[in-house]
């Protein structure tokens, strides 16, 4: 059954799934590799979708593979597909092209956390509407972090207590990050990066263990495992 997103939601979710995920093996790109028998971007849309707040998901495909997407697609929610761009960068920025300017609140989330729980995605919105510029997900470190150098000599011990492993869906003010982009600052591995750069804060959420993002063979056991007990 098809998802029919709140038309009232003031929320676009952009989806860059254009990526080849050469970590994760040989095969289709990252975004379309099966996890329990679905692509991991079916998993990803169908809970994004479940969220309340969200009025539109564009998905930024390979651009080869966008009829394709969009079949895939159709039956979860009614999403609109993009071709991608070589770059992360370049497929959040085709994806937020496609974004009306009246919806408010973008989110910028990875395919590959494909179990992140639609509640996630509404805490990151809440946060975004209560004012903030800029919202991550974040968790806690918990591994001991070594600082080491190009020989593999140990520095010293980094303090964990102010470390944080960022997730997503990250949020911003609709206007912030066309800004961040318009600006075309480097965003390294996330568009938080470039909203720091532009000198604006970014304000830390609780994450979730469910939104793990699945970059290796292991995490595709650890994510099928979750799935069986969900």
């Amino acid at each position: 059954m098809t998802a029919q997103l709140n038309a009232r939601g003031d929320v676009a979710v952009l989806v860059p799934a254009a990526g080849s995920g050469v970590r994760l093996g040989p095969g289709a790109p990252k975004a379309l590799r099966p996890l329990a028998g679905e692509p991991l971007l079916v998993h990803a849309v169908r809970r994004v979708a479940a969220a309340p707040s969200v009025r539109l998901i564009v998905v930024a495909a390979p651009a080869a593979e966008v009829p394709a997407v969009r079949e895939l697609l159709a039956p979860i929610a009614p999403v609109t597909v993009v071709p991608g761009g070589a770059q992360r960068q370049d497929s959040v920025a085709a994806a937020l092209a496609a974004v009306p300017a009246e919806v408010p609140i973008v989110l910028v989330h990875d395919a590959a956390r494909a179990l992140t729980p639609p509640e996630l995605v509404e805490s990151v919105a809440a946060a975004v509407r209560s004012g903030h510029p800029a919202v991550i997900p974040a968790l806690p470190v918990v591994d001991t972090v070594k600082e080491v150098d190009a020989a593999g000599t140990v520095l010293g011990t980094v303090d964990r207590s102010v470390l944080r492993s960022v997730q997503t869906p990250q949020g911003f003010r609709h206007d912030v990050l066309a800004a961040a982009h318009r600006a075309g600052l480097d965003s390294h591995t996330d568009d938080a990066g470039m909203v720091e750069k532009a000198g604006l804060p970014v304000l830390c959420v609780p994450g979730s263990e469910l939104a793990l993002k699945i970059t290796r063979p292991l995490d595709l056991v650890l994510a099928e495992a979750l799935l069986a007990v969900a």
